[in-house]
């Protein structure tokens, strides 16, 4: 195997096959001028371009995905999916637009250039959703909040950079720093979000057909792919999602349970302490979760909703207060065919993110659903209480 590299090209010869690897930015001018011409210049047998099916989806049929049925979203437990969805898209759009090209362009052009040349398309990234979940699962609950915390502050932060900025981020140099710097960070997410990730690659990289193959990479994952691409690698085994914990089912069952066992046998014992603990746990519940409704802006008769739901809700696992809420809240202020259209440059900004009637939907459901978490937890803990200062 041989390889050689220039600017943000990489090429590598193994037997009788040639691989040109483009490492680009995803906001990039210059990252998708860079991809037109080198499949132009170079006329591969392939192109291999850093997209799943799903995401190449999303790219060829454009605004399809106006049409969500926003019911429907709340109905299949996606709302807070989405809602982050839009939010972590937000960030690489707001920097898209500073440099005037659409996010993703590189990609974008990695698809044009291929159909112009004839060449074979070959979608080489791992399904993001095996690769969330496999991010999940190595988070513990405090890594987790940690994460959701940076993406958040990354979301609605203004800093900008300059163009030539970015081009430098794209040097080896600068990438082995910046994976160092996130590997400390999380050192959790490493391997399933960038070399479990670049052994994928390799590996359909390596085995796309033709002689010549050019691939279109995100620049943080070159240097891992010039390492894995001449070992091979199961596909099955990186494309497994990682199997679900039965500990948080058990416990979503056995915490209501306790709190309904407490509350009888309190009520048989002593109706009065019975009947505060009720109203603590209702008071609690419910206040909470209308408290993040309100909080959301929403409508009266949606904070009336998570008051009554939360409470009930609260005590099965497979219910959430948030999604009668959000219900509630898309019934009295359903989107609009606007929203949806706007939906794309509303979540480029905070005032935006927050009054688009269709994010506002999600934030109702989102805030109602921590309200009742919150509530759940303190007044869980005063009916615990109130039964230990009636039977002590």
């Amino acid at each position: 195997m041989s390889i050689e590299s220039e600017q943000n090209i990489t090429r590598i010869h193994i037997e009788d096959k040639e691989f040109i690897l483009i490492g680009t930015a995803h906001v990039s001018r210059q990252s998708a001028e860079q991809v037109k011409e080198v499949i132009e210049r170079e006329r591969p047998d392939t192109v291999c371009i850093e997209l799943d099916e799903p995401r190449y989806q999303s790219i060829v049929e454009g605004d399809k995905w106006k049409q969500t049925d926003i019911f429907q979203v709340i109905k299949e437990r996606k709302a807070t999916l989405l809602l982050m969805n839009l939010a972590i898209g937000s960030f690489q759009k707001r920097m898209a637009k500073q440099f005037g090209i659409k996010p993703g362009q590189e990609m974008i052009q990695g698809i044009e250039s291929t159909k112009e040349t004839g060449a074979e398309l070959v979608l080489a990234d791992r399904n993001i959703q095996v690769t969330f979940s496999r991010i999940w699962n190595n988070l513990g609950f405090t890594g987790k909040a940690k994460l959701l915390t940076q993406i958040i502050f990354s979301i609605f932060s203004d800093e900008s950079i300059t163009e030539e900025e970015l081009e430098r981020i794209k040097s080896k140099d600068m990438l082995d720093s910046m994976l160092n710097e996130f590997t400390q960070v999380f050192p959790q997410l490493k391997t399933p979000l960038i070399d479990e990730r670049d052994q994928y690659l390799a590996q359909k990289i390596r085995t796309a057909p033709g002689e010549k193959v050019v691939a279109v990479l995100g620049a943080a994952h070159v240097p891992g792919i010039t390492k894995e691409i001449h070992k091979e690698h199961d596909l099955e085994r990186l494309s497994e999602r990682p199997p679900k914990s039965k500990a948080p089912k058990i416990i979503g069952w056995m915490i209501p349970l306790a709190i309904i066992a407490l509350i009888a046998y309190t009520f048989i014992n002593n109706p009065s302490a019975g009947f505060d603990q009720s109203i603590s746990w209702i008071l609690w519940n419910g206040g909470f979760s209308a408290l993040g409704v309100l909080i959301g802006m929403g409508h009266p008769l949606a904070i009336l909703t998570a008051f009554i739901a939360a409470p009930i809700t609260s005590l099965h696992p497979l219910l959430a207060a948030g999604w009668f809420a959000g219900f509630v809240q898309a019934y009295f202020k359903r989107p609009s065919v606007k929203d949806f259209d706007t939906l794309s440059e509303d979540v480029l900004s905070v005032k935006g993110f927050w009054n688009n009637k269709v994010t506002r939907v999600l934030l109702i459901v989102v805030l109602a659903n921590l309200g009742s978490t919150l509530g759940t937890i303190i007044g869980g803990a005063d009916v615990v209480r109130l039964f230990i200062k009636n039977f002590t």
